[in-house]
């Protein structure tokens, strides 16, 4: 019961605790969780941090990723899932929503919200996802400073600075980037849209000491990797953005098709989490049992035919 009850919550900050797991033996493996519902499947599954991806939120939002969101809609997202889970939350804060100040009102906001890290990309408005073509980047004396603003805004928060400047400026920009954001105060860094084995493991052999984030969207410019082969590569985390919504969108749409075909539903009973799978997910009853005024929820054990 870690939303309603006091003695439950963690003690130390979500800042804190993610540079802890930084800190652990192996790879910090990162799935994504776009709504407070996939955070408890994550961490029920035993993952001890969580990804909030901006091409994720926006999706389930009906809009693209191009920048067009809010601090505060971000921030939603945010309390849902640090409330939901309780765990350490690495949030996508695309260009920071402006420049200096704006990154900084970011910074605090997200913090405040609950999230235990950010990272950054050296794009310009409008942005887009890593993976697409044409990005337009950033001076990279401009996005330092954001860097730097970030850095003094944050308590604990953990700034990680995202590259994109592989495709455009190749690995001798990427690393000349990385290396400068490192000096603003980045924590670690990002090097996004790496498309090959090679290209990785040279990144991280010419940033030796800097935690690296790796980026295993579907889909993109990025070889499929295995979190042990990018541990190998020299990475110290890996993200998983967009799956959780796109394996949720696919049954969705499915659904909607048996729907419209069938009448009804009940050619998709089978695929459906149950009412006790539910209900076990969210924790019903440690919450009805809080309030002495609610008869405890008997889950019915059958579709009625």
């Amino acid at each position: 019961m870690p939303y309603l009850v006091a003695s439950d919550l963690p003690t130390e900050t979500a800042g804190r605790r993610f540079r802890q797991l930084l800190k652990a033996p192996g790879i910090l493996q990162l799935p994504g969780a776009h709504n407070g519902m996939a955070a408890l499947q994550a961490k029920s599954i035993g993952f001890q941090g969580l990804y909030l991806s901006g091409a994720a939120m926006t999706a389930s939002m009906g809009l693209p990723d191009l920048g067009i969101i809010t601090v505060d809609e971000v921030s939603f997202f945010i309390r849902q899932i640090v409330r939901a889970a309780q765990l350490p939350l690495l949030v996508d804060a695309d260009t920071g929503y402006g420049e200096a100040l704006n990154v900084m009102h970011a910074v605090r906001t997200f913090e405040e919200a609950g999230a235990g890290a950010l990272h950054l990309e050296d794009q310009i408005l409008p942005k887009k996802c890593g993976h697409l073509n044409d990005k337009k980047i950033a001076d990279a004396r401009d996005m330092a400073a954001k860097v730097a603003a970030a850095a003094k805004a944050r308590r604990d928060l953990v700034i990680i600075a995202r590259t994109d400047a592989a495709a455009s400026e190749g690995l001798d920009g990427a690393v000349a980037r990385a290396k400068l954001y490192m000096d603003a105060g980045a924590d670690a860094i990002f090097p996004e849209a790496l498309n090959t084995a090679e290209m990785f493991r040279a990144f991280a052999e010419r940033m030796p000491g800097v935690p690296l984030l790796a980026n295993m969207t579907e889909f993109g410019k990025t070889p499929f990797f295995s979190a042990s082969e990018f541990e190998a590569m020299g990475y110290a985390m890996v993200i998983w953005p967009v799956s959780s919504l796109r394996v949720a969108n696919k049954a969705q749409a499915d659904l909607y098709a048996a729907i419209a075909r069938d009448g009804g539903t009940h050619n998709m009973v089978d695929r459906m989490q149950t009412r006790a799978e539910l209900y076990d997910t969210i924790g019903l009853h440690d919450y009805e049992a809080l309030d002495s005024s609610i008869i405890q929820t008997i889950v019915p054990e059958a579709m009625p035919q």
